[in-house]
C-alpha cells in the first residue's frame, strides 16, 4: 500500500470537504490522539463543544487502521450517539478521504445481543410472557398485538436492528423475541444459526476500519470475558464522563421475587416439580421479608432478610445442578428452553451469592453496596452494586490496549485526576502542549463581579487554549496516560454570563420557594422566553411550570407532556417557548440559535442524600481518610453543572446567560471547586446586570 497522508493533511481535506474551518483546538486534538497511538500511551482529552472531537479522532484513528491493517473501536455512551457516528459522521468522513487514502474506509455498528430479534425466540414468542399474572389484560393484549408486527417485521428486516422498528415495540414484547448473551445457545446449536441477525451484525464487524459501539458491551465483555468486539489495539472512548456510571450500571446485580419466579418457571419443564416448586417458594418468602424492610442501604442485613437471600441460593443452585447437561442429540427447542432456564438460574444464584458475600468483610473494607428499592409502582427488589469500577477498567480495558478517552467535560475542579482514578488510571503524565489552560490554574469565575459587560452579553478576561499540565505522579502498576485541554472555539467570557442568585435563600427541600418561583419567572421575562430550565427534581420542573403558566404569556413545555425528542423540536421551532426538565435534559439537549439563551439550574445537583450508591461511596472515602463530599457529591454535581451550563452555547453566535438559583455556589467553600468546573463564562451576583443583558439580547437582531 502507498504511504499515507500524514493526520494533518488528512484532516485538512476533510474539513475542507466537509465545509467547515480549521480549528486549532482540534488540529491539537488530532495531533496529540495521532502520538497517543504511536507512543502506545493512553490519552485523555477535553475538548469543548464546537471543537469537532469526532473528527479530530476519526482522523488518526482511520489513519492508523489503514496503516496497519487493524481495527479501531469507538464507544459512545449510547446507542444515539452511535447511531450519530454511523448514520452521519463516518459516512461523510469515508466519502471525503477516499481520494487521498486509495480506498473508502470501512465501519460497522457493532451493539449487544439483546439489541437484535432472535428468530428462534420469536418461534415461542406467541406464548404469554412468563410473568404475564403481574401485568393487566388491556398490557397483554397489546403485547399479542405487538409481537404479531414483530412476525410481520422479521420477514421484511435485513439487519434485525430493533433502532430500525418504526414505530417501534415496548420492552415487554421486544423481551419476548430477543436474548442476551447469557442466554443465546450459540449459532452450532441454533436452528437459525445462519440467520442469526447478531452473529451477521457481528460478522459484517470483522475485518472494517472502525466499529462503533457502546459503553454497556464495553462492560459486558469486560466482565463476562466475552469476545464481543473484533481484536483492536486501539480504543476511542467518547463521552468517557459517562463511563464509569456506564459500566457500574452493568456491573450492578438485582434480586426480586419477579427473578426468582420467572427462573422457576424457566426451569419447571427441565427439573423435577419440586426442586422448581421450593425455587418459586423461596421467592415468596423473599417477597414476604421485603415488605418488613424499609428501603434503602443495607449496611448490616437483618438474620430472616439473610436467611430468606440464602434459601434463594441454595434452591437455585439445586434446580442448576438437576438441569441435564447439552447433549449433541438436543433438539434445538430443548436447547433454547436449557439455555434461557440456566441463564435465568444463575443470574438469581449470583445475585444472591453476591449480596450474601458482600457483608462478609468489615464495613470499612467493603468493595460493593447492597440496598432495598421500593415504592410507588417499582417491584421490591435488592440491589448490588461495586463501589468502583476502577480495577476492573484498568485490568480489562486499559492493560492490552491504547485508549483514548474524550468529552466536552473531563476537568472536574481543573483537573482530569477526579474522573482518572475512576478510570482506573491514577494520575497523569506532562504533556508539554503550551502554556497551562487557566481552567487548570486558576478559578474560573471564583468572584464574580457587577461591572456591566462590553459585549451583548458578557465580556471579561480572555481564555487560553492550551493543555492542563500536571506534574508526572502516575504510580507503580498504574498505567501511563497524559491530558490534554485543547479549550473551546468559543469565547465564553464575552458570550455567555454566568449569573448566582447569591440574594435568594438556599434551596428548601419542600419544593420551589415562592422567591424562586418569583426570580425564574422575571429572567424569562427578561429572555423573552428562550429558557431551558434544569431542575434538580421533576417534581420541581412541574411545579415551576404550573406556577408559572398561569403568570406568564409565553408556553413553557415540561417534561413528561410529550416525548424528549418532540418537546426539544417544539422548544427549538417556537423562539418564545420555555422548557423545563430534570436530568434527561440536562445532557441531552443540543438547540443553537435564538431559541436558548437562558439556562436556568435550579439548584446545584448533588445527588440525594439517601442515595445508596453515593452515601456509600462518600463513607468509604472517610473511612480511608479523604474527603468523602468533595470526591463523590461535589464532583458529581460539578459534573452536571458542566454539562447542564454547556446547553448554552452550541453555535459561534449563540449568546446569553447561565443563571444559577442556589447561592451556594458564590457562598460555599465548595462553590470555587464547582465553579473551577464550569466553561470560563463571565461572572455576576447582580439580577440587574443579568436581566438587562437578556433584554439586550431579546431585542437584538439575530446573527446571521
Amino acid at each position: 500500500m502507498a504511504e499515507l497522508p500524514d493526520v494533518e493533511t488528512l484532516l485538512d481535506a476533510a474539513v475542507s470537504a466537509l465545509g467547515g474551518a480549521r480549528r486549532d483546538g482540534q488540529v491539537a486534538m488530532a495531533a496529540a490522539v495521532d502520538d497517543a497511538i504511536a507512543a502506545e500511551e493512553h490519552l485523555v482529552v477535553q475538548a469543548g463543544t464546537g471543537t469537532g472531537k469526532s473528527l479530530a479522532y476519526l482522523v488518526p484513528a482511520l489513519h492508523h487502521a489503514l496503516r496497519t491493517d487493524s481495527t479501531v473501536v469507538v464507544s459512545t455512551a449510547t446507542i444515539a450517539l452511535q447511531r450519530q457516528l454511523i448514520e452521519r459522521d463516518l459516512p461523510r468522513l469515508a466519502e471525503a478521504l477516499a481520494p487521498l487514502l486509495g480506498r473508502e474506509p470501512t465501519f460497522a455498528i457493532l451493539k449487544g445481543r439483546r439489541n437484535y430479534l432472535c428468530r428462534q425466540r420469536l418461534q415461542t414468542a406467541d406464548d404469554e410472557p412468563e410473568d404475564a399474572s403481574l401485568f393487566d389484560p388491556h398490557q397483554l393484549s397489546s403485547l399479542g398485538r405487538q409481537v404479531k408486527r414483530l412476525h410481520e417485521w422479521a420477514d421484511e428486516t435485513i439487519t434485525g436492528d430493533r433502532d430500525e422498528l418504526v414505530p417501534g415495540v415496548s420492552d415487554l414484547a421486544w423481551r419476548q423475541v430477543s436474548v442476551s448473551a447469557n442466554e443465546c445457545v450459540g449459532a452450532s446449536a441454533c436452528t437459525f444459526g445462519q440467520e442469526c441477525f447478531a452473529e451477521q451484525a457481528r460478522a459484517d464487524a470483522g475485518g472494517v476500519d472502525i466499529v462503533v459501539t457502546n459503553h454497556a458491551m464495553l462492560a459486558i465483555g469486560a466482565m463476562q470475558g466475552y469476545q464481543l468486539l473484533p481484536d483492536h489495539r486501539v480504543l476511542v472512548v467518547d463521552e468517557a464522563h459517562e463511563l464509569a456510571d456506564r459500566v457500574t450500571s452493568v456491573a450492578t446485580l438485582a434480586l426480586s421475587e419477579r427473578s426468582v419466579t420467572t427462573a422457576a418457571k424457566r426451569a419447571a419443564r427441565l427439573c423435577e416439580e419440586g426442586l422448581t416448586g421450593r425455587l418459586a417458594e423461596t421467592g415468596e418468602g423473599l417477597g414476604l421479608m421485603f415488605v418488613e424492610e424499609e428501603p434503602g442501604r443495607i449496611d448490616h442485613i437483618p438474620e430472616g432478610l439473610a436467611g430468606a437471600v440464602a434459601s434463594v441460593r441454595d434452591a437455585a443452585h439445586a434446580c442448576m445442578t438437576a438441569i441435564r447437561p447439552a447433549s449433541a442429540e438436543q433438539d434445538p427447542e430443548t436447547a433454547t428452553a436449557r439455555k434461557l432456564a440456566l441463564a435465568a438460574l444463575e443470574e438469581v444464584h449470583d445475585s444472591a451469592v453476591g449480596i450474601l458475600e458482600s457483608f462478609e468483610p468489615p464495613l470499612r473494607d467493603r468493595r460493593d453496596v447492597v440496598w432495598l428499592a421500593k415504592g410507588g409502582k417499582q417491584a421490591p427488589s435488592l440491589h448490588l452494586a461495586p463501589l468502583a469500577v476502577g480495577g476492573l477498567l484498568r485490568e480489562k480495558l486499559w492493560g492490552d490496549r491504547t485508549a483514548v478517552l474524550t468529552s466536552a467535560t473531563l476537568a472536574l475542579g481543573g483537573s482530569f485526576d477526579t474522573l482518572a482514578m475512576r478510570w482506573g488510571l491514577g494520575r497523569q503524565t506532562v504533556l508539554d502542549a503550551g502554556e497551562p489552560r487557566a481552567a487548570a490554574t486558576r478559578d474560573r469565575g471564583t468572584a464574580p463581579t457587577d461591572d456591566p459587560p462590553t459585549d451583548t452579553a458578557a465580556a471579561g478576561a480572555e481564555s487560553t487554549n492550551a493543555a492542563a499540565a500536571e506534574p508526572d505522579h502516575t504510580s507503580a502498576g498504574e498505567p501511563r496516560w497524559r491530558g490534554l485541554d485543547v479549550g473551546s472555539p468559543f469565547d465564553h467570557a464575552r458570550s455567555g454570563i454566568l449569573y448566582v442568585a447569591k440574594h435568594l435563600p438556599p434551596p428548601g427541600r419542600d419544593g420551589l420557594a415562592p422567591s424562586y418561583i418569583d426570580e425564574i419567572a422575571e429572567l424569562i421575562e427578561a429572555s423573552g422566553g428562550r429558557t431551558l430550565g434544569l431542575f434538580s427534581s421533576m417534581r420541581a420542573a412541574t411545579q415551576a411550570a404550573e406556577e408559572l403558566r398561569d403568570r406568564l404569556d409565553f408556553e413553557i413545555l415540561c417534561q413528561g407532556d410529550d416525548s424528549t425528542g418532540q418537546l426539544v423540536s417544539r422548544f427549538a421551532d417556537d423562539e418564545e417557548s420555555c422548557l423545563f426538565g430534570t436530568l434527561s435534559l440536562w445532557q441531552g439537549v443540543d438547540v443553537p440559535g435564538p431559541s436558548l439563551q437562558l439556562v436556568i439550574v435550579d439548584r446545584i445537583p448533588f445527588p440525594r442524600p439517601d442515595d445508596p450508591l453515593a452515601s456509600a461511596r462518600q463513607r468509604s472515602v472517610g473511612a480511608h481518610g479523604g474527603n468523602g463530599f468533595m470526591a463523590v457529591a461535589a464532583t458529581h454535581a460539578a459534573l452536571l453543572l458542566a454539562q447542564g451550563t454547556g446547553r448554552l452555547l452550541r453555535s459561534m453566535n449563540d449568546r446569553g446567560v447561565v443563571a444559577v438559583l442556589d447561592p451556594r455556589l458564590a457562598t460555599a467553600r465548595y462553590g470555587g471547586f464547582l465553579r473551577s468546573s464550569l466553561p470560563p463564562y463571565w461572572g455576576t451576583t447582580d439580577p440587574d446586570v443579568a436581566r438587562a443583558a437578556l433584554r439586550r439580547l431579546s431585542a437584538a437582531p439575530v446573527a446571521g
